[in-house]
């Protein structure tokens, strides 16, 4: 029985891994380097993520790249919630990892995206290059396929948003009303 199993999250993860359809979010700089990918220079096509979604509802990973307000972080959470399981997340240049340039001087930048979302792979540069993004989705798909299902719901329930827990971005309620 286990070796079918294996087999069965073989042939799963081996899908999953090679047709990863992005959604499009992108709120500055780092947002025109993830574009540069889809230019036939790099051509992200061959590695399955030609087809940037424009709706959450049909993509499975969340390319955040550019800088994250904490106005913004319930759409983000909202988009998040919307795409189909399993999804995943690269956090796409230094604003979007760390708050970047704008951690220490600003009040309204979210510290990171892991505070709303759980992130499955950081690109901390600023911008990262077409190639790091590409590069970047090759260790996801690797990831994929090393990953059983049972440990990817390990994996996104244990991540607990910070953000959310301390009702700093998302109201006195957790964030109910506004996902509402």
């Amino acid at each position: 029985m286990n070796i079918i199993l294996t087999s069965i999250d073989y042939i799963l993860n081996w899908s999953r891994a090679n047709s990863l359809w992005p959604l499009t979010f992108a709120t500055s700089c780092c947002g025109i380097e993830m574009m540069q990918t889809v230019a036939s220079d790099n051509d992200i096509a061959r590695f399955g993520s030609e087809v940037f979604r424009g709706s959450p509802r049909q993509a499975d990973l969340l390319i955040c790249a550019g800088t994250i307000t904490h106005k913004m972080a319930p759409a983000l959470l909202r988009l998040y919630q919307q795409m189909a399981e399993p999804k995943y997340v690269i956090a796409m240049g230094a604003c979007t990892c760390g708050g970047g340039m704008f951690a220490d001087t600003s009040y309204s930048v979210v510290n990171g995206i892991d505070k709303i979302i759980p992130v499955d792979i950081f690109l901390p540069m600023c911008p990262p290059r077409p190639e790091a993004l590409i590069d970047a989705i090759r260790k996801l798909q690797n990831k994929i396929r090393k990953e059983s299902v049972l440990k990817r719901k390990d994996f996104v329930n244990f991540h607990t948003p910070k953000l959310i827990e301390m009702n700093g971005i998302l109201g006195e309620k957790g964030g109910s009303d506004e996902l509402a």
